[in-house]
């Protein structure tokens, strides 16, 4: 997931986006943070809280994703692109990784008064979206968290006992969670969204044409949550790859932020 070509999909990662507005610190570690970008109309904006993907790695930051929350800044959206300790740092890892996501959306829940006296944000209920592995940790929240009113998850790792099996970039959750499925079955069962109810709105947003993420851990998710009695949509976008869902200048970006949107506004 390093810089490449335009042409596959990851202009993003060396391209610098707008700049955000303040800096929300969640905690004391470094890595305990999120970039606040707002729309130029302050009245009672909703909130997206953005979890970035990387595999879950220390060697992957937030910085990418702020394309995508400046695109919903202009759009009339508030949002947070939250940092988070990752494998590679002090405390990332499991439950480090799992705790910054809770602990993030408990300041927005707990500030929800600040937000909106000092920036004019309406965070009593948030809508929550994450990216390739953000987008596991996505739908983990939501599935523990009241206040998430809405849930998505783009080219997410949306299945963790099937990333292991086909041991996606080159065992990622293992180095997550600690070990394998037989090994720590009991951090699967707590952290893979495959095995938790979520009981709130869901979209899953796949590129047919990813190479990083395979699309039928998308179709797959939503098969088996459907089967559940989960509210969930699959959302198939057609030559899209991985990068492209995050990316406001790719083709797939429009009917990606349509999607969002009529989440967030739900």
């Amino acid at each position: 997931m390093n810089a490449a070509p335009d042409n596959d999909g990851t202009r993003i990662l060396s391209a610098a986006p707008a700049a955000f507005d303040a800096r929300i610190i969640y905690g004391s570690d470094a890595n305990q943070f999120a970039e606040l970008r707002l729309p130029s109309s302050r009245q009672r904006s909703p909130l997206l809280l953005f979890i970035h993907g990387g595999y879950w790695r220390a060697r992957y930051n937030l910085v990418h994703a702020g394309h995508l929350c400046a695109a919903f800044a202009r759009a009339g959206v508030a949002s947070l692109n939250l940092e988070y300790r990752r494998v590679g740092n002090a405390g990332g890892g499991w439950p480090g990784t799992f705790d910054d996501v809770a602990a993030a959306a408990r300041y927005v829940s707990q500030n929800a008064a600040s937000l909106l006296s000092r920036f004019g944000i309406n965070a009593s209920r948030f809508a929550v979206a994450g990216h390739s592995a953000g987008g596991a940790l996505a739908l983990w929240l939501a599935a523990r968290d009241s206040t998430v009113k809405g849930a998505a998850s783009l080219a997410g790792v949306n299945d963790l006992h099937r990333a292991w099996e086909l041991h996606l970039s080159h065992d990622a959750v293992v180095e997550l969670l600690g070990g394998t499925p037989q090994q720590v079955a009991e951090h699967y069962a707590e952290a893979d969204p495959m095995q938790l109810a979520v009981k709130t709105r869901q979209l899953i947003i796949h590129g047919s044409d990813d190479a990083v993420v395979p699309a039928d851990l998308s179709s797959g998710y939503v098969a088996a949550k459907s089967k559940a009695g989960e509210q969930v949509e699959l959302i198939s976008l057609s030559g899209a790859g991985h990068f492209d869902l995050v990316d406001p200048a790719s083709a797939a970006w429009t009917r990606v932020q349509q999607a969002l949107l009529s989440l967030i506004a739900a």
